[in-house]
């Protein structure tokens, strides 16, 4: 019990503690900064994808008021495609 008394009040085992803490503690600095680098990384893709998707839809409207019914309908750009009411009319709810 003596020997473990002095071992436990021992620099030794404070500076173990320490490192240990301390390899914790970088650890989660490295974890957050990996947290933000890939909300930048992430937001920017959603952003990039939001633009195609907005710019292509643009342009079958543009195309679809120039050829009205002559263009074949493209479901996942139409009114309702996406919404939980579409999904079920078409079987795939």
């Amino acid at each position: 019990m003596v020997m473990l008394y002095d071992y436990l009040i021992s620099p030794e085992f404070r500076a173990q503690i320490e490192a240990i803490v301390e390899g914790f503690t970088t650890m989660k600095a490295d974890l957050d900064a990996e947290k933000r680098a890939m909300m930048k990384i992430w937001n920017t893709r959603e952003k990039q994808i939001e633009k195609v998707i907005t710019n292509t839809t643009a342009m079958y409207g543009s195309i679809k008021g120039i050829g009205g019914k002559a263009i074949g309908n493209v479901p996942s750009l139409e009114l309702g495609a996406g919404s939980e009411a579409g999904k079920e009319e078409d079987g795939t709810a």
